[in-house]
């Protein structure tokens, strides 16, 4: 697999874990800004991205990024209807994503079962906006990983993964509910200059093993078969570490 190593970075617990994310997105947005018009950040929902969003909202060091020419996308999204709270979008706004001064035009979102036909009809318009209003390569994807090292909704020995060539592929029986999805394939996610993995937990420890285990197969762990093009880090608190081998790393 190409890409430089994976670093792994811990924190005491996991609202430390997500103060820290937010300073480290803020300089990675900055940086990205400095470069290029517009920063590409793809999002992801679940605990800690909504820990990560609420804790961008409130430090005073987001006022250094123009959040009008950020680009917001998300990893994955659960084929339910806009607003459902188990909507990653949806988590993301609850904890205050549009509270940063994001343009509502940039900010992309996966038609759910009340704007489109199917999730296969969903997928297709998805990848449409992403090949439309993208400017390059995602500048930082941030992903949760699962108890069974899924990431985005490719989960284990799941014929989704198998997608390739596409920007994003329909999941059907989904092992987690709910069964039906729209996720960015491992194509799309390799190309992105950064890879943020975010994890707090103790019942994500042997999954943040297994993906840093040498040789892991991204079959078995899907996990393990992301890496940034510049970067890969994997942001984890203590009890997400615990099965590391050889200690742990600190910021």
């Amino acid at each position: 697999m190409t890409g430089p190593t994976p670093r792994f970075v811990v924190h005491p617990d996991k609202q430390v874990l997500a103060d820290a994310v937010a300073a480290r997105l803020v300089t990675a947005l900055v940086d990205a800004q400095s470069e290029r018009e517009i920063a590409e950040l793809v999002l992801t929902g679940g605990s800690m991205g909504a820990a990560t969003v609420a804790a961008l909202a409130r430090i005073p060091a987001r006022a250094a990024v123009d959040w009008s020419r950020v680009q917001v996308w998300w990893g994955d999204e659960r084929y339910l209807p806009s607003g459902n709270p188990d909507r990653n979008c949806t988590q993301c706004d609850d904890a205050g994503l549009m509270e940063l001064g994001l343009d509502p035009a940039l900010v992309h979102r996966v038609p759910g079962p009340d704007t489109s036909e199917s999730t296969e009809d969903s997928a297709e318009r998805y990848a449409a906006t992403v090949r439309d209003h993208g400017t390059g390569p995602f500048d930082v994807v941030l992903l949760g990983v699962g108890p069974d090292a899924h990431v985005a909704s490719l989960f284990p020995h799941h014929p989704a993964q198998t997608a390739g060539g596409t920007i994003t592929v329909p999941v059907h029986d989904s092992p987690k509910p709910p069964a039906d999805r729209v996720s960015l394939t491992f194509d799309a996610l390799m190309r992105a200059r950064q890879v943020w993995f975010l994890v707090s937990g103790a019942e994500k420890a042997d999954a943040v093993a297994a993906a840093a285990a040498p040789g892991a197969d991204r079959w078995d762990v899907p996990a393990a078969g992301v890496r940034g093009t510049d970067a890969t880090l994997w942001l984890l608190d203590l009890a997400a570490a615990a099965a590391l081998p050889g200690g742990t790393a600190g910021p």
